[in-house]
């Protein structure tokens, strides 16, 4: 599959939020990606089409398609987080990279990664 970094945030913002709140809507979502909430209207239509999210009326869930994709995704973020912390770099700025690097790093880059954790716990 096709890593997208915009889908991949907002279904991993969904994904925190869901966790957090009885009921997701646009506005935390838009709050917690720092955007526009006609941004998060764009992405929401194109999550639905793919099949990621349901949306009834105002509330946002993710499909079980979805929570396994979003799911994964935050795996990948806190481990690669896990990993900058372990090479010293500080917390907020492991998070802030994480954020990034998840997107762009290779399968099989990703488990060198997780095998090298493993190794040092």
């Amino acid at each position: 599959m096709k890593r997208n970094q915009s889908s991949e945030d907002y279904l991993e913002a969904i994904l925190l939020l869901s966790e957090e709140l009885e009921n997701v809507h646009q506005i935390e979502v838009a709050r917690k990606l720092g955007v526009s909430q006609p941004a998060v209207q764009k992405a929401l239509k194109i999550l639905k089409s793919n099949g990621y999210i349901d949306i009834d009326g105002l509330h946002i869930h993710l499909t079980e398609t979805g929570k396994k994709y979003a799911g994964s995704v935050y795996h990948r973020h806190c481990t690669i987080r896990q990993f900058f912390i372990m090479l010293g770099v500080n917390g907020d700025d492991a998070d802030s990279d994480a954020c990034e690097f998840e997107h762009c790093v290779s399968d099989a880059t990703f488990e060198a990664i997780e095998k090298f954790i493993k190794q040092k716990t």
